[in-house]
């Protein structure tokens, strides 16, 4: 292999658990999901990487070294002749390291010519946005759930089995903001809410529409609603979720006059 002394690195958030990143590097439906139908890895030494674009370039190499969730070395290169880079004739590192927020993914690819290394910069950047995406969909695929579950919170009229709920729900220091409501840490969320039943009893909230999950922030509409069921109130929920699936942080934008908190 011609000597690799160009290298391009590149550091990548991901809200999501290094174990759930990690199965993208070893599984070839997963790895597909973010690469291109066709592509697949066999995670062990030796193994063979295949590359299939969406535009029907093809990339080719050989796993050197794998660290089950933290590391994975393969090398990389194209099958075609007019391309810059021979099978195999790179060198891609990837280091997972745990953060507060997901995984620090840390790439490192290394090759043999500096104009090469800067003509890949921006495919990295796109490739690595969409494995951030595909290893936050899968972790946070449940997102939806969680948020009716913690919209139907807001009426629950039993404070222990509350408490129980936001435990599974909600981080230990959870922030919520809206225009009625300014509170950091689970208690305080929990007498907050016991306050908004206090002035909207027999008020419940619902989602309206489909909640939408980007990189770990979600988005989701909601209604309050009557006890006839008829609608007295809209908003719109913003929520930054946890690795582990949990909310963190909510931020409430009400689009209707009306007294209360924004769930």
């Amino acid at each position: 292999m011609t000597p690799l002394e160009h290298a391009l690195e590149r550091t990548v958030l991901i809200c999501a658990t290094r174990k759930t990143v990690f199965r993208f590097f070893t599984d070839s439906a997963r790895f597909a999901d973010w690469w291109g139908a066709g592509s697949s890895i066999e995670a062990r030494p030796g193994g063979a990487v295949r590359i299939r674009y969406p535009n029907g370039v093809v990339a080719s190499g050989a796993v050197l070294e794998v660290v089950a969730d933290e590391r994975i070395v393969f090398t990389y290169g194209y099958d075609a002749p007019d391309k810059p880079i021979p099978p195999g004739g790179s060198r891609v590192i990837i280091t997972l390291r745990d953060h507060e927020a997901g995984t620090l993914l840390e790439l490192r690819h290394e090759m043999a010519d500096a104009a090469t290394r800067d003509h890949h910069v921006p495919g990295w950047r796109h490739q690595l946005a969409l494995f951030a995406v595909a290893a936050a969909r899968e972790q946070h695929r449940d997102a939806a759930g969680v948020i009716d579950r913690y919209l139907a919170l807001w009426s629950e009229p039993d404070p222990a089995a509350r408490r129980v709920a936001l435990a599974a729900l909600v981080t230990d220091d959870v922030v919520f903001r809206d225009a009625f409501g300014c509170t950091r840490g689970r208690d305080e969320l929990d007498l907050h809410i016991a306050a908004a039943q206090m002035h909207m009893p027999d008020m419940r909230l619902g989602r309206e529409g489909d909640a939408r999950q980007c990189q770990g922030t979600a988005i989701a509409d909601w209604a309050a609603l009557a006890a006839d069921g008829a609608p007295r109130a809209h908003g719109t929920n913003v929520f930054e979720l946890a690795p582990d699936g949990r909310i963190a942080r909510v931020v409430g934008f009400w689009r209707a006059a009306g007294q209360g908190s924004a769930a």
